[in-house]
């Protein structure tokens, strides 16, 4: 029997504040099938990047499950996770996390030398040419602007060939040039490869090239709805889920 590629079952967070409990996210339920492309949208303080943190194993739910490639990850220790994230998750930081004294291919090597035997060299250079950055293989983050380092991340995130990728904020620190390369990208990836992508995103513009958008607010689902043919239509309607 086939399964969701991630699946959420009634995810809640709740965290102190000040010493009195703070919801953060309440009874969220959802399936995402696999090789959709996922928009997460709502205003700031919405809860979007704690979700995907909780879809990642990142972070502890407080009530529900999630589940991955059909696999309950609530409760798995802190190794089990790891090999699993390893094997099947990529993730696409807004901060980009590239480490400083690798180059950039090296970046990109980085979680098949972590998770994977033999050479992945090939893979890592052909991933690079596919982002534009073939020629700044030995660069290190330092020596690259912002849109590049995202673009080496980007390429990190695919070179396990995972079946899932999560972005957060893949757009936020970038001009809307970069930015639009970035989307480019990311939809290219996520048609070639067949992967999984779920993206939070305040960019109206990656939304509205999702197959799906999610809109959340005060911790909640408010919309859940399948893209439509009118690109325009699908950016008005996440700019206003946004606002």
């Amino acid at each position: 029997m086939s399964h969701p590629m991630l699946e959420a079952r009634g995810v809640g967070k709740v965290m102190r504040s000040g010493g009195a409990p703070l919801t953060i996210l309440r009874d969220i339920s959802f399936t995402v099938p696999a090789g959709q492309f996922l928009a997460i949208v709502g205003a700031s303080g919405s809860g979007k990047s704690t979700l995907l943190g909780l879809l990642a194993g990142l972070d502890d739910t407080t009530s529900g499950s999630v589940f991955l490639d059909g696999q309950e990850i609530s409760g798995l220790s802190e190794d089990a996770l790891a090999r699993l994230r390893g094997q099947k998750v990529g993730f696409v930081f807004q901060s980009y996390q590239l480490l400083s004294t690798l180059t950039a291919l090296e970046n990109v090597l980085l979680p098949y030398d972590l998770n994977a035997s033999g050479s992945g060299v090939e893979r890592a250079r052909s991933l690079l040419s596919s982002v534009g950055l073939a020629d700044r293989a030995h660069h290190y983050p330092v020596q690259l602007s912002g849109g590049e380092q995202q673009r080496v991340a980007l390429a990190r995130s695919f070179v396990m060939q995972p079946r899932l990728v999560l972005c957060d904020e893949p757009t936020g620190n970038l001009d809307s040039r970069n930015g639009s390369q970035v989307l480019d990208m990311l939809l290219d990836l996520n048609r070639r490869e067949g992967t999984t992508l779920v993206v939070v995103t305040h960019d109206a513009g990656i939304a509205a090239h999702a197959d799906r958008c999610i809109t959340l607010r005060d911790g909640a689902i408010v919309s859940d709805v399948l893209a439509s043919v009118d690109t325009e239509s699908n950016e008005a309607q996440a700019s206003a889920a946004m606002g």
